[in-house]
């Protein structure tokens, strides 16, 4: 823990905040149940006697007969019972998509929101079945984003009711353990990328990953610094080297399901985790360092992923691989035109040391690659090339298998954390050739940049891998995206569990073999 961070703080690495209850009923059963508020999403075409199931059933057709339905659009007002129930009531066409669905859940939690509620009702009275499943994901993922509280150092703390239950109706084609495990994996996202680089640090950090290994019973071996140097970890020691303190490491996470204790992984997940990153000898700016506290969000995505699938008690054998360091500047600091050696062999000539997450996910795939996964995706908040192109509404995505394209969009779309495939073509590297190393860290200039990270990081994948590269360019965004409301969005995991566990990367594999 950072000298700078007091013992009162420490406890602070983990969210404690508990999570609201979450029980299933029937619409019937709402009559007397006794909530503040009751959130329905309906098509615009709802047949007014979708409302006849719900609580002041009449009050319900008067707020939609007000004005023309329009999707995407929410409205509200008060029943005429007791406890004064807030009806929040969101339109959903038919042919939204999924990000559109939750769009309209953190529109319709944000009006609820407003009273602080204790207790919601969750309902999509003009659907059934598999159609209610959607509208009904998108509301419970909304509901347990905006339930959930972000670290916060006040001295004074807002009297706010916490939502404590959460009632599903109808729910018999939702599932609810999936969605819950993809929420908390969400959050817990939101809750490490947003906290103060003086309270997690790599000390801190690697306790905290520790105490959620244990948690979860995955396997966890930390490769500190002398181990990296033992494995020839050049790269990622660069990067190190203008730290103070020598707390930068490696955590090698494993998941195994019962009866699967085979060496070999079929996922792995391999990130970059920096605490900070000042830039290092080229300096950033003062608006460009002001959030880079946020720098770690990919390592947070692994980690969560990873406890999701553990939680689920996925079929498959996951590793993690997350590079914990800062980028700092000192007197060992790394500099421009330095040659270092990775894990793999490959010497690599340095061009600027803000170009410093290629150089920790180096060594990181080299290490990972020799456990030869059948599967390798890392995360990183690598370029500004990447948000240039995309803005913080999607994040990119590269992969070294053509086949993979088209799975990678379909899993961003049915998440609803979109994706955006990129070229990953062999002609690119003429930017990266060096006249002293085996390649250049970056090019010069910053034409195309988030394509040249991703061709100077293939350099450091096996062959035999298959390799999905993300540029999480969504990591953050001014006022939140979909159904988060805040602006670090926890982007990353509904797409990788999407990902993983919809058979979009296995199936697409397998059809290739």
């Amino acid at each position: 823990m950072s000298p700078r961070a007091s013992a009162a703080l420490r406890s602070a690495v983990l969210p404690t905040a508990r999570p609201p209850a979450i029980t299933t009923t029937r619409i019937a059963s709402l009559e007397s149940a006794d909530l503040d508020a009751l959130l329905a999403v309906v098509p615009p075409s709802v047949n007014p006697r979708a409302f006849a199931r719900l609580p002041d059933s009449a009050r319900w057709r008067e707020l939609n007969a007000r004005l023309p339905p329009r999707g995407g659009t929410v409205r509200a007002t008060v029943l005429g019972n007791r406890r004064q129930t807030l009806a929040v009531l969101g339109y959903l066409a038919a042919d939204a998509s999924p990000f559109e669905r939750l769009s309209l859940a953190g529109r319709m939690l944000k009006e609820a929101a407003a009273r602080s509620p204790a207790s919601i009702a969750l309902a999509a009275p003009g659907s059934s079945g598999a159609a209610a499943r959607g509208p009904l994901e998108a509301l419970l993922a909304a509901a347990l984003a905006h339930a959930f509280p972000l670290p916060s150092f006040r001295a004074s703390v807002p009297d706010e009711r916490p939502l404590r239950r959460v009632l599903l109706t109808d729910a018999g084609a939702l599932d609810v353990r999936y969605a819950t495990a993809a929420a908390r994996g969400t959050n817990l996202v939101r809750w490490l990328t947003a906290l103060p680089p003086n309270i997690l640090d790599a000390h801190s950090y690697a306790r905290g990953i520790a105490r959620l290994a244990r948690t979860h019973r995955l396997s966890l071996r930390w490769l500190d610094e002398r181990a990296l140097r033992r494995a020839g970890a050049g790269a990622f020691l660069a990067v190190a080297g203008g730290n103070s303190e020598h707390g930068a490491g490696i955590a090698h996470l494993k998941y195994r399901p019962a009866r699967h204790r085979t060496a070999r992984p079929d996922i792995a997940l391999i990130v970059k985790g920096i605490l900070f990153d000042t830039g290092g000898v080229n300096l950033k700016t003062h608006r460009s360092m002001l959030d880079m506290h946020t720098d770690m969000s990919g390592s947070a995505v692994a980690l969560a992923t990873l406890i999701a699938l553990a939680e689920l008690r996925a079929p498959l054998a996951a590793d993690a691989w997350l590079a914990i360091t800062e980028n700092r500047i000192g007197p060992q600091a790394y500099r421009p035109q330095e040659v270092v050696r990775a894990a793999n062999g490959v010497t690599i000539q340095v061009i600027h040391t803000d170009a410093e997450g290629r150089m920790v996910l180096a060594d990181t795939l080299a290490l990972a690659g020799r456990t030869r996964p059948r599967f390798m995706m890392d995360f990183a908040t690598l370029t500004g090339a990447c948000v240039y192109s995309l803005t913080e509404r999607m994040s990119g995505v590269f992969t070294n298998r053509p086949q993979l394209a088209a799975a990678l969009v379909d899993a961003g779309r049915v998440s609803g954390e979109r994706v955006w495939n990129f070229p990953n073509e062999p002609d690119y590297d003429a930017d990266l050739e060096s006249k002293v190393a085996d390649i250049q860290q970056c090019a010069v200039d910053g034409k195309g940049d988030h394509i040249l990270a991703t061709r100077f990081l293939a350099r450091f994948v096996p062959r035999d891998s298959a390799w999905v590269h993300v540029d999480l360019s969504s990591a953050t965004r001014s006022g939140g995206l979909a159904h988060v409301a805040t602006d670090v969005t926890g982007f990353g995991v509904r797409f990788a569990l999407e990902l993983i566990l919809g058979q979009h990367v296995l199936a697409a594999l397998e059809r290739r073999a």
